[in-house]
């Protein structure tokens, strides 16, 4: 039995340590901001693969604020930084590539709203998942430069190609655009390290409305538009208050 002159001592302990055992959910903001850093991947024209060019991956890296609306959605605002490059060069087959032989690159800055879906319900922790999956779309401006090249190609192997002689003089007097509507879509894991700190990595593809990302369109295949995905890994930060009762930090479950 708990004497009489230990009760407020008890009650202060025991309240301490339901607060702290709460503390992810309690007091923790709604806002966090993360950082990531990956590869950019170009789909287009100038690779024969449908999954896009590896062979010509350019580095990227990411910033980002998001506010958490509930436990299954979050709101997120994306500042990105990369580039894509590709090079039909890159690849022995089909072999006309090598003769062709277009190249372009440019750097890519992208700005966009994305809604992410915490499947497990858990953006403040709440269900107590180290790992949590979530999946991702929005809409954004992607800021280009693009820098075409075909000053490799071998001209004797097209020159009766008036499908793509034609095209190309068509495309050099068509400027490739400096900015291009995308609609991000991905998808990633959350994992936690603490109530306050996350791994992630993500996947997320970006349909474009261009078909001038690599400044070419119809000396190669004019029904095919051009887009880019990346690949990431990253850190997000959960800001938050100290307990107003100063408790110490328990660990539960971390």
């Amino acid at each position: 039995m708990i004497k009489p002159t230990l009760m407020p001592v008890f009650s202060l302990f025991t309240l301490c340590f339901s607060t702290q055992l709460s503390y992810s959910q309690l007091n923790l903001s709604k806002w966090q901001v993360g950082v990531n850093g990956g590869v950019f991947v170009y789909q287009g024209d100038l690779t024969p693969s449908a999954l896009g060019s590896y062979r010509t991956l350019s580095p990227g890296f990411g910033l980002y604020v998001s506010r958490i609306l509930s436990p299954s959605f979050i709101l997120r605002t994306n500042f990105t930084r990369g580039s894509v490059k590709g090079a039909d060069a890159a690849y022995a087959s089909p072999w006309w590539r090598k003769e062709r032989n277009f190249k372009f690159s440019s750097p890519v800055t992208e700005i966009s709203e994305l809604l992410v879906w915490n499947i497990l319900r858990n953006n403040g922790n709440e269900e107590g998942y180290r790992f949590s999956p979530y999946v991702y779309g929005g809409a954004g401006v992607s800021i280009l430069k693009v820098s075409r090249d075909y000053s490799g190609m071998n001209p004797t192997v097209f020159a009766e190609n008036t499908e793509v002689m034609n095209g190309l003089a068509a495309d050099m007097a068509k400027r490739p655009p400096r900015a291009t509507l995308v609609v991000p879509l991905g998808a990633g894991v959350e994992y936690y390290l603490t109530p306050k700190i996350s791994l992630t990595a993500e996947t997320a593809f970006r349909y474009t409305f261009t078909d001038y990302l690599d400044g070419f369109s119809q000396s190669a295949n004019p029904k095919r538009k051009d887009y880019y995905h990346s690949h990431t890994v990253g850190l997000v930060y959960k800001f938050g208050s100290k307990s107003q009762y100063d408790c110490p930090a328990v660990a539960v479950g971390y």
